[in-house]
């Protein structure tokens, strides 16, 4: 399980990239268009392009950004997310955890956009090639790395320390000249989650596990990331350690302790809903122990996408989550 720690910048700039950054930032300035250009510049296109406006990201940095941006890089899956939830479809994408490209319930949507980095970090160059008018951050926290994205377009950390997928959305908005489309949305979610938890009837309030599977083992959700805020919405209280922030993004645990994965109701799933990570999970079923949880015994066990549920999430993850939660438990 990858935690969420801030970026190392190992392996995020190749040898190449550094020992061409002169021609990386001459392409910048292409890619950057004419949101540099001076405010005299000729024709309709560049008074179009000088309209500017200014942020402030996660960081508490100033950007300046074009106040209409037409080719978006993001550099995070909670960032592809939020881009397409406003309608905004980007020109370049990170990989989703777990996946070559976007995250399974997004991969629709995405089809097409180009892929320019990894979990662990962007490749400059290609981040370059797709000559982006914005870039989308995410929480890039690798200042060398920053600070080759900023010679290349106005880049935007939308994600803070509390990995808070409302506040990223609304810091997109502003960013992308969304801003009302991120308050909608989240109107629209909040209306939803008042609804579902009405529904939940005798259900609600009921202890509620989240937990992920691979070849590694087990691992389960705490506190501090995006499905726990989901859950919290909801009203859910969470069993065991899950009530306690967690050091990184998940917590792995072993097989003897499988008892820490109960609740009244468990969600279990994998990065991938295909390959070995799937058929693992169904190997885990077959487990005396696993057997042997409350939830399980009791028909409450429900596997999940885990690329929605217990990765990075967003806007989009949590309507989704929404909607199965509102499958799994309200009859």
């Amino acid at each position: 399980m990858a935690p969420n720690s801030t970026f190392s910048s190992r392996g995020l700039v190749r040898p190449s990239v550094a020992a061409s950054l002169i021609g990386v930032c001459a392409l910048a300035l292409t890619a950057c268009g004419a949101s540099e250009a001076s405010d005299g510049a000729a024709g309709p296109d560049s008074a179009k392009a000088s309209k500017t406006t200014q942020v402030t990201d996660a960081t508490g940095t100033s950007v300046k950004v074009p106040a209409t941006p037409e080719r978006v890089v993001v550099l995070s899956e909670m960032d592809l997310d939020a881009a397409l939830a406003l309608g905004v479809k980007p020109v370049g994408l990170t990989a989703g955890r777990g996946q070559k490209g976007a995250p399974g319930y997004l991969a629709d949507q995405a089809k097409g956009i180009p892929v320019v980095g990894a979990v662990t970090g962007p490749d400059i160059e290609k981040v370059v090639q797709a000559k982006p008018d914005v870039i989308l951050a995410g929480q890039l926290a690798d200042e060398q790395v920053l600070q080759q994205l900023r010679k290349v377009a106005p880049t935007v950390v939308t994600i803070g320390g509390s990995k808070d997928w409302k506040a990223a959305l609304t810091l997109t908005g502003k960013a992308l000249g969304r801003g009302n489309n991120a308050e909608a949305f989240l109107a629209d979610y909040d209306t939803r989650a008042a609804a579902l938890k009405k529904d939940l009837g005798a259900e609600a309030g009921k202890s509620v596990s989240v937990a992920r599977y691979s070849a590694k083992g087990s691992a389960v959700m705490q506190q501090g990331v995006f499905i726990s805020d989901v859950l919290d919405d909801l009203g859910f209280t969470r069993p065991g350690i899950q009530n306690e922030k967690g050091e990184g993004h998940s917590t792995p645990i072993s097989d003897e302790n499988l008892k820490e994965i109960d609740g009244d109701w468990l969600f279990i799933g994998t990065l991938t809903s295909t390959g070995s990570d799937q058929d693992l999970v169904a190997e885990l079923s077959k487990k005396p122990a696993y057997k042997q949880l409350k939830a399980v015994s009791s028909g409450r066990s429900t596997v999940i996408d885990g690329t929605k549920w217990t990765s990075l999430g967003g806007a989009q993850a949590a309507v989704s989550v929404l909607d199965d939660i509102r499958k799994a438990m309200v009859k």
